[in-house]
Formats: C-alpha cells, sequence, structure tokens
C-alpha cells in the first residue's frame, strides 16, 4: 500500500506539473480525515468532528504562510476548505464500514501520506520565500505537525508528537532531503518527490516496527535514591 501511495504521489505531480498542488490536495484531504477520525473516536458531535478534522487539516499550513509573511491559502480560495471538507466526509463514511476508522490500517496510511505531503509543501514555500537551509527544515515540520498538535489540544490532551511515535522526525528528514536535493541542483518537482517519499517511508517502517524516540527514564538518567 506504501507503494501505491508513492506511485500516486509521482502519477500526480507528472501529470499537474505543480508539486505544489499535488502535495497540498493530498495532505489537506488525508489530515482532515485523521483528525476527523480522532473526533469521532472521541464521540464529538458533528460540528465537533468538523472542526477538529479542519483544524488538523490547515493549522499546520497556516502557520508555515504567516512565518513566511503571506496570506494563508485558506483565507485565498474556497477549493481548500472544500478539499477538507470531503476529508471529513470521508472519515465519516469510514465510520459506517468500520469500528475504529482511526486505527484502522487507511487511517494510518493517510496519515503517513499527509505528514509526507505537508512536509513537501513546507519545504516549497520556504525554499521560495528564501529561507536558509534550517527554516526549510523548520517550515516543513512545522507544516507537517501543527495541524496534528493543534488538533490534539482540541481534542484535551497533549501534542503527542511530544511524547510519543516517532513522528516529526519523519518531517525533519523530509525537509532535510529537500534542501539536499536542492542544493544538488535538482528540479524542483524531483526534490518535492524525494522529499514525500523519504518522509512517508520513514514514517510507515516507524509504524510498523514502533520505532520511538528515547525519554530521559528510558536512558536511565533519572535520579536514583
Amino acid at each position: 500500500m506504501s507503494q501505491a501511495a508513492v506511485v500516486a504521489l509521482r502519477a500526480l505531480a507528472s501529470l499537474l506539473g505543480d508539486p505544489f498542488a499535488v502535495m497540498n490536495t493530498v495532505g489537506l484531504m488525508a489530515f482532515a480525515l485523521v483528525g476527523a477520525s480522532k473526533a469521532i473516536r472521541e464521540e464529538f458531535d458533528l460540528f465537533g468532528i468538523t472542526i477538529v478534522g479542519l483544524a488538523m487539516a490547515f493549522a499546520g499550513g497556516v502557520t508555515r504562510d504567516v512565518l513566511v509573511g503571506r496570506l494563508p491559502l485558506a483565507l485565498r480560495t474556497p477549493s481548500e476548505i472544500a478539499l477538507g471538507v470531503f476529508g471529513v466526509l470521508l472519515a465519516i463514511g469510514l465510520r459506517a464500514v468500520l469500528r475504529s476508522p482511526d486505527e484502522h490500517p487507511v487511517t494510518l496510511v493517510a496519515d503517513a501520506v499527509g505528514l509526507a505531503a505537508f512536509a513537501t509543501t513546507g519545504a516549497i514555500v520556504a525554499t521560495e520565500a528564501g529561507v536558509s537551509t534550517f527554516g526549510v527544515v523548520a517550515i516543513a515540520t512545522i507544516n507537517a505537525v501543527g495541524g496534528g498538535a493543534f488538533a490534539d489540544i482540541l481534542l484535551d490532551r497533549a501534542p503527542f508528537i511530544l511524547f510519543d511515535d516517532f513522528y516529526a522526525s519523519c518531517a525533519v528528514g523530509g525537509g532535510a532531503v529537500y534542501a539536499l536535493a536542492g542544493f544538488l541542483g535538482a528540479t524542483a518537482s524531483t526534490a518535492a518527490t524525494v522529499c514525500a517519499v523519504v518522509t512517508v517511508g520513514i514514517r510507515l517502517v516507524a509504524v510498523r516496527r514502533g520505532w520511538a524516540l528515547p525519554t530521559v527514564q528510558g536512558l536511565g538518567l533519572t535520579e536514583r535514591r
């Protein structure tokens, strides 16, 4: 399934010729689906499900746009909101046929694809804004994980990227690869494809193998009595 996702991303990028548009479209629908699925699990009403889904889809991109000094895309075109709503409707449809859609492989893959897509769009926007290499990686990461962090706050829990799972690190890796590809002279489309493939690949492997960053307690550095 991961191979199919990668092939789809590359085919869309080749067909449309605009890697930002492709990745942004994929990311909005995927993250809206994931956020709405989390809200469904918490038994939110339809309004709450929609808000959490759209927050996960848009919060990272809005933060990205503010950082580079431009009007957020979500406020410029209704098609952005339409894509997010479509992702929410997909989550509701999945709940009609699955008991726990937020834990189903479809949603886990959608989350990985959304992470990769938004890491890529963040890297593209940051590069076009002329920020430093560190800025490219930072904005790629913020774009990728900002929505999930905000959705967790709405769900009344600490953002899981701060204490659990191997998640934000995947976006850091993707952003770094994008910057490296650009430094080596790759085209924007090639750099975007490589960034997306690396991010989604690392994330799916991390989920499969249960990777997690170590804690201080796990390193045995806590005070002993």
